[in-house]
């Protein structure tokens, strides 16, 4: 297995932390960093020590190199459309960054620009890999929570913000930053091949920028279910990340350990309509009461976002880099999300300070 050659642009959060840090693990055998790209010196010449890679201030020099196999675009987020659509035009596989874009237009255009290019582009959403999502999945297709009613997903917790990701102009706010985990999560649980509707609530409570830091978004469609999606900065009492109701059961996962009940109605009475007063034995009222026989289930899980999915992510990425085989999110998924982000701006226009 031939190890593909990777360029970095970006020595943030997620270049260095998640991307790079991937690529510095044992069990990594498929990509090899030959080069960085950073404008801050300071972290140009760490990367250089770190990664033993040739580094570069403008990532044009790239243009230069014909041994890349994939670029990594985790610059500034407003900056993911027009560099990675320059790459895609010099012949570069991309793999960006989420977000993916702020408008669907973008997609559109790095779309149309790796078509015509011939080159490959991925998108950066390693959550659908996520240990909780992927048993969270597992339990909703074996069928024994029923028919799925409503889906509660939260990414909540208390925070003040006050960094780029606060600005609008940055494509900052929550939405764009945290969003796209959960939106790609819920979208793919919705499985609405058309626009979901859309309703929604976006904030400004404790950032110091301009851009939202509470995001309230409900997406349902015809015969399916409901969606909540919650990413508040002012929730001082999170209780879990997902709670699903069905006709058969119910489930609550944590990031950490999923919890789920159900009934087998085969092995319940059944029970049909009385339209009559229920009545006790000695005539008193009496009220609809059954204890039902609940099956209950716990696992722990192993592994989080930033680790097993990240190594599940671009396994998958190797094999469509390398073989053409498909990606597990393909960049219709990403562009209908940022379709539906897209909608919630235009319902909550937010005033444009910075």
């Amino acid at each position: 297995m031939n190890r593909l050659n990777v360029a970095m642009i970006g020595q943030g959060r997620s270049g260095r932390d998640i991307h790079g840090s991937y690529f510095l693990r044992e069990d990594n055998q498929l990509f090899q960093v030959v080069a960085v790209v950073e404008k801050n010196v300071s972290r140009r010449i760490k990367a250089k020590e770190t990664f033993s890679c040739d580094v570069y201030e403008d990532y044009k020099e790239l243009f230069d190199r014909k041994d890349i196999d994939l670029v990594v675009n985790s610059t500034f987020s407003y900056l993911h459309p027009s560099i990675t659509i320059d790459l895609l035009n010099h012949g570069y596989n991309v793999l960006c960054e989420k977000p993916f874009a702020r408008f669907t237009k973008e997609c559109d255009e790095m779309m149309e620009a790796a078509k015509k290019s011939g080159a490959k582009l991925a998108v950066f959403q390693q959550s659908r890999f996520a240990p909780y999502f992927v048993k969270i999945k597992e339990i909703i297709n074996s069928g024994v929570l029923g028919d799925i009613i409503q889906i509660n997903v939260t990414f909540s917790g208390y925070a003040r913000r006050w960094d780029w990701q606060c600005a609008q102009k940055y494509y900052g706010g929550s939405l764009l930053n945290t969003g796209p985990h959960p939106m790609d999560q819920a979208l793919n649980l919705l499985q609405c091949d058309t626009m979901p509707q859309v309703f929604s609530k976006l904030a400004r409570v404790n950032t110091s920028g301009d851009a939202e830091d509470y995001v309230k978004v409900i997406l349902t469609a015809p015969a399916k279910p409901l969606i909540d999606i919650e990413i508040s900065s002012c929730d001082g009492y999170p209780d879990g990340t997902y709670k699903i109701q069905g006709s058969k059961g119910a489930l609550r996962a944590t990031m950490t350990e999923v919890e789920w009940k159900y009934f087998i109605p085969e092995n319940e009475p059944k029970r049909a309509l009385i339209l009559e007063p229920l009545c006790k034995e000695n005539g008193d009222p009496a009220y609809c009461s059954e204890q039902l026989t609940w099956h209950t289930e716990t696992t722990q899980l192993e592994g989080s976002a930033f680790d097993v999915a990240v190594n599940n992510f671009y396994e998958n990425l190797y094999y469509h880099l390398t073989e053409n085989t498909p990606l597990a999110v393909s960049l219709a998924e990403v562009r209908q999300q940022i379709a539906v982000i897209e909608e919630i701006h235009r319902q909550n226009p937010l005033s444009v300070t910075y």
